[in-house]
């Protein structure tokens, strides 16, 4: 049946209406726009699992639909959406986590004055991801593409009057921006190679697949390396991850949704999306794989050192980005993809976590917490279940994928196997500390007065945490549906005992080193940084890194700028100005000269008479 798959084009158009009528409604209307935002998210959400529903059996067919949008001449551009099991699932994650996000906002931002207008907000974003999702072409994924770029801006800026939120919204937008003009190369690149220079996603999969020859391999690659650009900016890989801990001043309800589960993992996307075009270039291939594994563990070792609860949980969503795109570039789609399914749930479940704890504690220094585990019972077990998840420990969502990617690792490339580990290592590590500090010991001076969030923020994480527990389960070593009904060849990367056991291993000791640090206290807090002082200070800056952008590329630039500004006012301007001065003197000298007198006039044409004649005369004497 298609009959659900035909009306997918419907999905976006509910957050639109909302976003619509709640800009039309005006600040005024608080518990209308909760209700209507919500409802927006609600309808899609529903749609959405209609159509999984509906694409669980083995004879689903992927579903197009288009039409004539632009002519020129001979050539015509076609655009539509398109309906694959890969899109299908990204639309219920993409609604799921949508929809909780806008139940947990109604308590979290209850007493924000623009409520109505954070919810508008949400609804435009959840328009666009929505249509990012169900693009069939290129194009039209870049129009979305940029529009979910503008909404983050929106949102991680929401409460503007806070200047680092106003900076970190610029950052965001500006560091996105590199990423994206690469993409923008790459799609006009396709544009110029491809037969007919059609961008829609049936014919590149085609084209690449098929082996035709009409691209060659360096082309390819060049193509392949742009998009990568693209997908290296919005899901924040190294180099261009340094946007996304700073975004973490928007509101938390947006952390969860767009720096957790579905912005940052378009890039993820969007690799899955033109897979056809990667596999075609070994160079791609690479290249994506070992950024991937080194944003994974560079991320990971940085968020062992912050004490800000919501820059923790941004570097480890940068890090596990970079195993989705490690998976990615092994060759083990499934494996990224997977990934990707459970991370939303797990991550999303660690920031709305992390916003009812900063609701009740007024902070996010974990330093300053401690004890609030007897306080805010449901937070503390939720928050344990997505840290578990996201550790990697059995039977929770994220071991069965985690282990998978590094199967994945472990047969094609040791080295990144290894990365992998130890990135895995250090996630338990962080995530037991982070656990440890806030939910375990005696309160601190933050949490004295703390208590339970209201029920619309725990309903949600206790959504989350079942989802986080459970999703795993549709692909394990004896199960590997997921993979066949995602791509409709099954993946057997589950084969290996010894992946599952050091996978294991790995987590359950950073947990322990964990424990005994920061649980039990048996190991000193400060005996690192006390021996290794610089190696702390190192990964509390976060590798320098933006203190070398800033020497190397802001400071340069703004005195380029400045440099510019002055050749401005000064010359340019200094032109203009004297050519306007001369033009003025030149205007009040003939005025002067056109003043009705006739003796005036009469003076004008002698004098004129007799520089002739010298000028005639002059030429004589001239050799």
């Amino acid at each position: 049946m298609e009959m659900y798959s035909q009306a997918a084009w419907l999905i976006p158009l509910f957050p639109l209406a909302a976003f619509l009528v709640l800009t039309a409604l005006g600040r005024s209307f608080r518990r209308a726009g909760v209700f209507i935002g919500s409802i927006g998210s609600l309808a899609a959400f529903a749609l959405s699992l209609l159509i999984v529903i509906d694409r669980l059996g083995a004879n689903a067919v992927d579903y197009n639909y288009a039409f004539d949008w632009i002519r020129i001449g001979d050539y015509t551009l076609r655009i539509g959406f398109e309906v694959t099991n890969l899109t299908a699932m990204m639309l219920v994650v993409v609604t799921l986590v949508s929809f909780l996000v806008n139940v947990y906002s109604a308590g979290y931002m209850k007493n924000d004055e623009r409520i109505t207008v954070f919810y508008g907000y949400v609804a435009l974003f959840t328009f666009s991801m929505l249509g990012l999702v169900l693009s069939d072409n290129l194009l039209s994924l870049y129009i979305f593409w940029e529009l979910v770029g503008v909404c983050s801006f929106l949102l991680v800026g929401f409460w503007y009057s806070k200047p680092k939120a106003r900076a970190a919204a610029k950052k965001a937008f500006i560091v996105t921006r590199i990423g994206d003009a690469g993409l923008l190369i790459g799609i006009l690149l396709l544009f110029w190679y491809m037969p007919n220079h059609a961008l829609d996603f049936t014919t590149i999969q085609s084209v690449f697949d098929g082996q035709t020859g009409a691209i060659t391999t360096g082309i390819t690659t060049l193509i392949a390396l742009l998009i990568f650009l693209g997908a290296v900016g919005k899901s924040g890989q190294f180099p261009l991850h340094v946007w996304l801990p700073d975004a973490m001043e928007g509101p938390t309800p947006i952390s969860a949704l767009i720096h957790a589960a579905t912005m940052v993992a378009a890039g993820v996307f969007l690799i899955a999306r033109t897979y056809d075009i990667f596999q075609d270039s070994a160079a791609a291939m690479e290249t994506v794989a070992y950024v991937g594994g080194f944003t994974a563990i560079f991320a990971a070792t940085v968020a062992l050192a912050q004490n800000d609860i919501k820059r923790i949980l941004a570097y480890s969503t940068v890090s596990q980005l970079g195993y989705m795109m490690m998976a990615l570039g092994l060759h083990s789609l499934t494996g990224g993809i997977f990934h990707l399914f459970t991370h939303a749930f797990f991550k999303a479940l660690l920031f709305l976590g992390a916003g009812s704890i900063i609701h009740a504690v007024h902070t996010q220094n974990i330093n300053e917490m401690g004890g609030l585990g007897s306080k805010m019972r449901v937070t503390a077990w939720t928050f344990a279940i997505g840290a578990l998840a996201l550790s990697g420990i059995p039977p929770f969502s994220g071991f069965w994928s985690k282990d998978m990617i590094l199967t994945a690792a472990l047969e094609t490339n040791p080295l990144l196997f290894v990365v992998g580990l130890a990135g895995a290592f250090c996630t338990a590590l962080y995530m037991s500390r982070l656990f440890f500090l806030v939910f375990m010991g005696k309160p601190k001076s933050a949490a004295a007065g703390a208590h339970e969030s209201p029920a619309t923020m725990t309903f949600p994480l206790i959504v989350l945490a079942v989802l986080a527990i459970i999703a795993g389960f549709v692909e394990t070593p004896w199960n590997g549906w997921f993979g066949s009904w995602l791509s409709g060849e099954p993946e057997d990367a589950h084969g290996s005992g010894v992946v599952i056991i050091a996978s294991i291993a790995v987590g359950l000791l950073g947990i322990y080193l964990g424990w005994l640090v920061y649980g039990k206290g048996s190991v000193s807090r400060t005996v690192i940084a006390e021996r290794l002082p610089w190696l702390v200070k190192l990964l509390e800056r976060s590798y320098y890194v933006d203190e070398l952008y800033a020497a190397v590329i802001v400071k340069p630039l703004k005195a380029i700028g400045a440099a510019l500004s002055v050749f401005d006012e000064y010359v340019v301007g200094g032109v203009v100005r004297v050519a306007g001065a001369a033009t003025s003197s030149v205007g009040r000298l003939s005025a002067r000269l056109q003043n009705g007198q006739v003796q005036t006039y009469s003076l004008a044409a002698v004098i004129g008479f007799v520089i002739i004649v010298v000028a005639i005369v002059g030429r004589r004497f001239l050799p």
